[in-house]
């Protein structure tokens, strides 16, 4: 493909990803009102940590209120957060379709390995990043507890919708995003860049580093959040490094087994390598009879 035909796919896929992700709007701003069968409503999730009977002394009472329900501060306050939260929600929902407009985008310059490696990366970072954000919605609550209780009886809580639900989200991206460093450990060490030695050698650095991260990132400024989310870190990272172990002890045995460290500096490499053409065919075979578009006569090209 020409430069121009290059520009004019990126502009057909981009335009299919904002479509998906507005169709994903548009269901997240109904589901924000409306429950799902046994699934609640999308409005009701966000505030529900905010809801729960142990905060309910310190939440502020009004005359003929029923239930319990956030401020509205601002004229279109409650529109706005309905369509961030409905944007939010449904673009994590269909994330499989407008991810895939720009994977098929990407992919045909890749060759069939790097497409199995960004696969299971792409695929461990959305388990990982929705166990984070689970993990989130999970802390929350207590979070917001201590929070508020801090103030004991001198003080009454009325929080205002635009704050929680930017408090909500901040707190499900973070923990998501924190969960993607040990996967990222994982790929460094893959691609040779650490080793198992040296994070045997830094854990303990690395370690103390994680629970400064998780007193940073964390919005809030409850232990409760902070000493899950390093907690959490700790026993990811922990797993990475074992993973990386079991990785460089294979490595060591493949490179004992085809005599690569008996090997003089000086000396190639004994890889097993045959050369391919740009269409992946083998110089040895014959191209397919379907395929007489693409031959490529070897002897020229030699």
């Amino acid at each position: 493909m020409s430069l121009k035909e290059h520009l004019y796919e990126l502009r057909h896929r981009l335009g299919m990803a904002m479509l998906i992700i507005a169709i994903g709007a548009i269901f997240g701003w109904i589901w924000f009102g409306v429950k799902l069968g046994p699934i609640p409503s999308l409005g009701d999730i966000m505030t529900a940590p905010y809801c729960q009977p142990d905060l309910e002394p310190y939440r502020v009472k009004f005359d003929g209120e029923i239930g319990c329900r956030l401020l509205q501060t601002e004229p279109f306050e409650s529109f706005m957060i309905r369509l961030q939260v409905g944007t939010a929600a449904g673009a994590v929902l269909l994330s499989p379709f407008w991810l895939y407009q720009f994977w098929a985008f990407i992919t045909p310059g890749l060759y069939t390995k790097e497409r199995t490696f960004a696969r299971t990366f792409v695929f461990f970072a959305a388990i990982l990043f929705a166990a984070g954000a689970v993990l989130a919605y999970l802390v929350v609550p207590e979070g917001l507890q201590v929070l508020i209780s801090f103030g004991g009886d001198d003080f009454i809580t009325a929080l205002t919708g635009g704050k929680y639900v930017s408090f909500i989200i901040t707190m499900l991206f973070i923990f998501g995003v924190s969960f993607e460093l040990p996967l990222i450990v994982v790929m460094l060490n893959r691609a040779g860049v650490i080793t198992y030695e040296k994070l045997h050698k830094w854990r303990r650095g690395l370690l103390m580093g994680l629970f400064v991260f998780a007193a940073i990132a964390t919005p809030g400024t409850d232990p409760i959040s902070m000493v899950v989310l390093a907690l959490a870190l700790g026993l990811l990272f922990e797993m990475a490094i074992q993973i990386a172990r079991v990785h460089d002890k294979r490595k060591a045995k493949l490179r004992a087994a085809e005599g690569w460290d008996a090997l003089d500096d000086d000396e190639a490499a004994p890889f097993d390598y045959v050369p391919s053409d740009a269409e992946g065919n083998d110089p040895g075979e014959k191209p397919a009879a379907s395929d007489t578009s693409k031959r490529v006569n070897y002897d020229d090209a030699t």
